[in-house]
């Protein structure tokens, strides 16, 4: 099975092709341009690399949320359109589940903290466990005080390493106060299309049509939040 998966969920946009349990090509950016002027061209570089025409494409997958409203918005776009087009199934992954593949081939053991920077002292988190190269979820994807993860963190008793884009304020936050804790390295640190292609691989049962497909949302978007203040506030709806 080949599935072409798009990553746009922070500030990098990537996009990998993967076919027999390995990654065919893949391709990043992470530039300052918008997701909706580099996200196809990856696509397009992705595939040429590869030499696989969309057609021959079995499966596309996104991360589909928690994450930036307007970088997911864009990435289940992107991924829409490309599913229209040939009329493929599509899977809309979570974001965190994605992250935490990036322990996949290191020697670790112990529980992976994915955690993204949602801002106002909060992270978009979910717990894995990683025994034997194996990855089992522990925890729903939430949004959470880092006062509430820190909590969590100290009663699992095991190493702990901390990925994705929140993963430094994690660690810089309460790493004297959390022992185990392992920041991975830049390079393994942050979302990309590997991993979705990855969390897609054991998720292809649930593909759906690109009408039905939707971002994951945690909680709502700064400005609605805000309105509902402030019209809480005054009294009005």
């Amino acid at each position: 099975m080949k599935i072409l998966a798009i990553e746009s969920s922070a500030g990098p946009a990537s996009c990998a092709l993967a076919g027999d349990g390995r990654i065919l090509a893949s391709a990043g950016v992470h530039n300052g341009l918008t997701h909706s002027q580099t996200l196809i061209p990856l696509v397009d570089s992705v595939l040429k690399t590869a030499g696989v025409p969309l057609g021959e494409v079995d499966l596309l997958a996104v991360a589909a949320g928690p994450g930036s409203f307007t970088g997911v918005r864009i990435g289940v776009a992107a991924l829409k359109g490309l599913a229209f087009v040939q009329d493929k199934p599509c899977v809309g992954v979570s974001t965190l589940a994605a992250m935490a593949h990036t322990a996949d081939g290191i020697p670790f053991e112990g529980v992976v903290c994915a955690a993204m920077d949602a801002r106002c002292r909060q992270v978009y988190t979910a717990l894995f466990s990683c025994e034997g190269g194996n990855l089992a979820r522990l925890t729903p994807d939430e949004a959470l005080p880092l006062e509430e993860l820190e909590k969590r963190l100290l009663s699992c008793n095991k190493s702990i390493f901390l990925v994705g884009d929140g993963a430094e304020l994690c660690y810089n936050t309460f790493s004297a106060r959390v022992p185990g804790l392992v920041l991975a390295p830049p390079h393994l640190r942050f979302q990309q299309a590997s991993g979705v292609a990855a969390q897609a691989a054991l998720e292809r049962d649930k593909a759906v049509s690109a009408e039905k497909l939707q971002p994951i949302y945690l909680r709502l978007p700064q400005a609605e939040r805000e309105l509902r203040a402030r019209q809480g506030a005054s009294g009005t709806r």
